[in-house]
């Protein structure tokens, strides 16, 4: 079953079912599917707890104070601004906050007796056998922003027709080809990476292949998303202070000259970029690359899961390296959290250096002395964050600045919490200039 028919069956908008499942934490892999099938368990609890979900969506879809929400879950006041101000809600101007605020979601974070939710999601899924780690909100966002391709509801009632092409914009090696893959899953597309040769002129058993004649062989295949790297640069904007190169202007007029065709031909394409800063505006015009979607580096939590993820990843039951993990509590999350805090805006790919360094130091001291209680030590953790940490330039350093840039500019209210936590992570490596001290002497007038 979609989640859609269980909200058409219960009554309940599908909007409320996605808030819940964030509001009370509940893990992904326990309730829906990549492409919105609900587990069993979910069901389950929906159809025996349709009051308090109906009350639940009543209470989101209201406009409210403060003031009322406090006296409606009986909770303190400064609590509940505390609560407010941290999830950064939409405010309107009479002082009521949107209907994206709670009053159920703050009382369960202030410590509201909600038992009888989490006792039908008693097993929690393995990470290792998570569709992903984190990101619910991303997975969310890109979920209802591909809605024209789940139902024909956004065509038949609003005339909203599917994007001809989505650009994922976000600073490198924080996962741009795996949500693309995502994407292509969670509307059933085929997922066809653009390689850099397919641009120009190849062969192909002895046959000259263009391009051109690359786009339109695509377009005779059915439900194919088309992944591009480097959309930035193909696509940049020609200036009198800047040239672009001939191969990558003549990529771009191609793409401009079939993209009118993708929907009717059920082809997507995605273009991964750094920045949004150099695309042409041409390209973003509407019915064209019109869908932005953000792709973040992992927030604290989300790298803990990931560090402990990599270390386990692939272990056989009996693995020397699972042993010598769970001889030091580091099979288990809150082993990983002061590593985490210490990676303000890692990459996805920084973390995996990092995990990979520290596998080699440990093995390296298990084959001096072949022992499984070998401590992983302080030492040998910020050894394996310096090796991480060699990604970690300026240049990439201005990239994360520049998506601040483009996601305040263009996401800002779909991730107010994400991108107010990465713009404070950046000012950790700011530097402050010391204030230079007067040459000469002073005197009182």
């Amino acid at each position: 079953m979609k989640l859609a028919d269980l909200a058409k069956e219960l009554k309940i908008p599908t909007e409320s079912f996605i808030k819940f499942i964030q509001d009370f934490d509940l893990e992904l892999s326990e309730c829906i599917t990549t492409n919105f099938e609900v587990k069993n368990d979910f069901v389950k609890f929906a159809r025996e707890n349709i009051v308090f979900l109906r009350k639940y969506s009543e209470d989101l879809n209201q406009t409210k104070s403060i003031e009322e929400i406090a006296e409606n879950i009986d909770q303190p006041k400064d609590q509940v601004a505390k609560i407010i101000q941290k999830d950064k809600p939409r405010l309107f101007d009479n002082g009521k906050y949107k209907s994206s605020v709670s009053s159920f979601g703050i009382d369960n974070q202030l410590g509201g007796n909600y038992k009888f939710i989490y006792n039908y999601f008693g097993k929690s899924t393995r990470l290792a056998e998570r569709d992903f780690i984190g990101y619910r909100d991303l997975f969310f966002f890109i979920s209802q922003t591909l809605e024209p391709y789940l139902s024909n509801i956004s065509v038949q009632d609003w005339g909203i027709h599917k994007s001809a092409g989505i650009i994922l914009y976000g600073p490198p090696g924080c996962g741009k080809i795996f949500w693309s893959n995502k994407i292509a899953e969670i509307i059933d597309y085929e997922f066809k990476e653009i390689k850099k040769h397919f641009l120009g002129t190849s062969f192909v058993d002895d046959q000259k292949i263009t391009f051109n004649d690359f786009l339109i062989q695509m377009m005779k295949s059915e439900k194919t998303l088309l992944f591009l790297e480097d959309f930035d640069q193909l696509m940049s904007e020609r200036s009198e202070d800047k040239s672009v190169k001939s191969c990558d202007e003549e990529t771009k007029e191609i793409i401009l000259h079939y993209i009118s065709h993708f929907e009717k031909e059920q082809i997507v394409m995605i273009g991964a970029a750094n920045s949004l800063e150099t695309i042409d505006k041409e390209i973003l015009a509407p019915g064209r690359f019109d869908l932005l979607i953000p792709i973040f580096p992992p927030n604290i939590k989300e790298r803990s899961e990931m560090l402990l993820h990599h270390m386990k990843e692939g272990l056989s039951e009996d693995a020397l390296l699972l042993k010598i993990l769970e001889n030091n509590k580091a099979h288990q999350l809150p082993f990983w959290l002061e590593t985490s805090k210490k990676m303000q805006a890692f990459s996805n790919t920084m973390l995996i250096d990092f995990t990979q360094s520290l596998k080699r130091r440990i093995r390296n001291l298990y084959q001096k002395d072949t022992s499984t209680t070998i401590n992983i030590t302080k030492k040998m953790l910020d050894a394996s964050l310096r090796d991480a940490s060699s990604k970690l330039t300026g240049t990439y350093l201005n990239q994360i600045q520049q998506f601040i840039f483009d996601v305040s500019l263009n996401n800002y209210e779909d991730f107010p919490v994400r991108i107010e936590a990465l713009k404070k992570e950046l000012e950790h490596y700011k530097i402050i200039d010391e204030p230079k001290k007067p040459i000469g002497f002073s005197h009182n007038e």
